[in-house]
């Protein structure tokens, strides 16, 4: 039996992968225009705390294009012979399989404000309750760098030589964490959104300059955050009306967009991205594995 489901991936935070899980393999992807097929091994542990026993794990074994899976799929047993029959299972069921996958990753792991160690910025997240123990114990928020997320400079900044601003933001989390930053995991429901940041930072800021930081870096992770599933209308309205000067990426991540607040904007920016020729030029960071061998 196939278990289907996504989470966030993070530290930092790339997006909302998708996971088809096997007994034997997984597949998963960030895009769903290619997917890594995962063979589950044993890894041998020689420390003392193991006692030698084998843990579980993951290997990288294939890449599978999302456009052949159908034709994969429906090949005779003498065609699919030289394919692995683990990587076939997983191919059957991601042809007819719709996205995106709901969201499991109910565990959260968030550093804490140093005021009132409210949920300040999402660290970790994942789907089961054991997996937890398996994350480091490190109170510490990594925002996307610039290499993979660059954010516009203003002329000042460029005068000034600024750090990028994600850099920048990433000094304010810290900042506000404190010099001796505490993080603690919580088990949240779609509902239980109150007392969470739904963009995974908060955005209520004492000084305007760091207000606007913030914004300028979550309205260039737009494409990225409509992936979050349980946002508002109203949020994921906000995040579509930012997201339309990187159009790009909105067409390379919309398969994994959960709703739509407009479809008109979306199918919009949907056609530049095509008028740019965004399905058939790719940059070399789109290619990107974006974080997945972290997984």
């Amino acid at each position: 039996m196939i278990r289907a489901y996504s989470q966030r991936l993070t530290n930092p935070y790339y997006g909302q992968i998708q996971i088809a899980e096997s007994e034997r393999a997984r597949a998963v992807s960030m895009d769903c225009e290619t997917w890594e097929i995962h063979f589950l091994h044993d890894i041998i542990r020689t420390d003392n705390l193991a006692g030698n026993r084998p843990t579980r794990g993951y290997r990288r074994a294939a890449v599978v294009d999302h456009s052949q899976l159908k034709t994969l799929s429906q090949q005779s047993a003498t065609e699919s012979g030289a394919i692995d029959e683990r990587i076939l299972e997983l191919i059957h069921f991601l042809a007819e399989a719709s996205l995106p996958f709901p969201a499991k990753d109910i565990y959260e792991y968030w550093l804490l404000d140093h005021k009132d160690e409210s949920p300040l910025a999402l660290i970790f997240s994942c789907a089961e309750a054991e997996q937890m123990a398996s994350f480091p114990d490190r109170p510490e928020w990594t925002a996307l760098p610039a290499a993979v997320l660059p954010v516009d400079a203003t002329d000042d900044e460029k005068q000034r030589s600024e750090a990028p601003v994600n850099y920048r933001l990433e000094q304010l989390v810290a900042a506000r964490a404190s010099q001796y930053p505490r993080a603690r995991w919580f088990t949240r429901r779609a509902h239980e959104s109150d007392s969470f940041p739904a963009l995974l930072v908060r955005e209520d800021w004492q000084e305007e300059f760091q207000h606007q930081l913030c914004q300028r870096y979550l309205e260039r992770q737009a494409p990225r955050l409509l992936m979050l599933h349980w946002l508002t209308h109203e949020e994921r309205k906000r995040l579509e009306l930012a997201a339309k000067t990187n159009v790009v990426e909105v067409q390379r991540f919309y398969p994994l967009y959960p709703d739509v607040a407009d479809k008109k904007l979306m199918n919009a920016m949907r056609v530049e991205a095509r008028l740019r020729g965004a399905s058939e030029k790719q940059s070399s960071l789109h290619k990107r594995r974006d974080g997945i061998h972290y997984l």
